[in-house]
């Protein structure tokens, strides 16, 4: 199944004193929105998810579905600390029209594979009519998802796919070995997308791609044709954009003053970046926005 999607994850705007702005929020979601990627991941790790409140979720998951359901798939992460929050979540996304949700798994303390597959298998259960993600990434959460409880979660009903951060390629691989051809995985490795495929996986979800989405599309394209010249110079642009912005929230947030889009502050404790970072995504900006 070869499929090389590019799913944005997208970034919340704040003003300075830290209040959620969704007219910045709003401007981002219509830079997004005109990307040409396949689809958005919204109210994910770059979305800040853990420092929103039950109501501003509401408010960006019924945005983010507003401006973006029109042009391109809408994944809303629905994960919470509990299955209690999650499913709260979940009937959040449902009433607002989301077809398809994430659920990274709980998070700060360490849970048993029962105990995941418990929460999974609930989320299933409330599911119907909704395509469902499990989300891993272990580096934030805490918990792993095995590969034995991966081949698990990929049978129950409504579970479609996976999203993996920070994993190596040969963690996709493992997963792409134990679930069902159709059950799609994409990488959080936003410079994986050309190589990504050979492990198994149908593309990836790029925070970066959310301020420079054309060397990503560019290299989606340049893999189409297997012209290895061409991808060796679009993987070049792609690295180029990933080891400047370095998928932080912050330098995200200095790309969009870039690029003259309100897109506000941070909320959590992400540092700001300095002067001389501040030009080098400038510079970004100008060679690939």
């Amino acid at each position: 199944m070869t499929r090389r999607d590019i799913l944005t994850a997208v970034p919340v705007a704040f003003h300075e004193d830290g209040r959620l702005d969704l007219d910045g929020s709003r401007e981002i979601l219509e830079y997004v929105a005109k990307s040409g990627n396949e689809g958005a991941f919204v109210l994910g790790t770059t979305g800040e998810f853990p420092a929103l409140s039950f109501e501003e979720r509401g408010a960006l998951t019924a945005l983010s579905l507003e401006v973006l359901a029109p042009v391109m798939r809408v994944v809303v992460h629905v994960g919470g600390a509990s299955v209690y929050d999650a499913l709260r979540y979940l009937q959040q996304a449902r009433e607002a029209g989301a077809t398809e949700v994430a659920v990274l798994t709980p998070y700060y303390l360490k849970a048993t594979d029962a105990a995941l597959l418990d929460y999974f298998s609930q989320i299933s259960a409330a599911a119907d009519g909704i395509d469902v993600y499990v989300y891993v990434f272990r580096a934030v959460s805490g918990n792993f998802v095995s590969n034995e409880l991966m081949a698990r979660i990929a049978q129950l009903p409504n579970f479609v796919g996976a999203k993996v951060s920070d994993e190596p390629l040969e963690q996709l691989a493992a997963y792409r070995a134990v679930v069902p051809e159709s059950f799609l995985i994409y990488t959080g490795g936003d410079r994986d997308l050309a190589r990504a495929e050979r492990f198994g996986a149908q593309g990836v979800i790029s925070g970066i791609s959310s301020v420079l989405p054309k060397p990503f599309r560019a290299l989606a394209a340049a893999a189409a044709t297997g012209d290895a010249q061409a991808i060796a110079a679009a993987q070049k642009d792609v690295d180029d954009a990933v080891d400047t912005v370095q998928g932080n929230m912050g330098r995200m947030k200095a790309a969009y003053r870039a690029l003259g889009i309100r897109g506000g502050t941070v909320r959590m404790a992400i540092e700001a970046p300095s002067a001389e970072t501040v030009r080098e995504i400038e510079r970004v900006v100008a060679a690939y926005a």
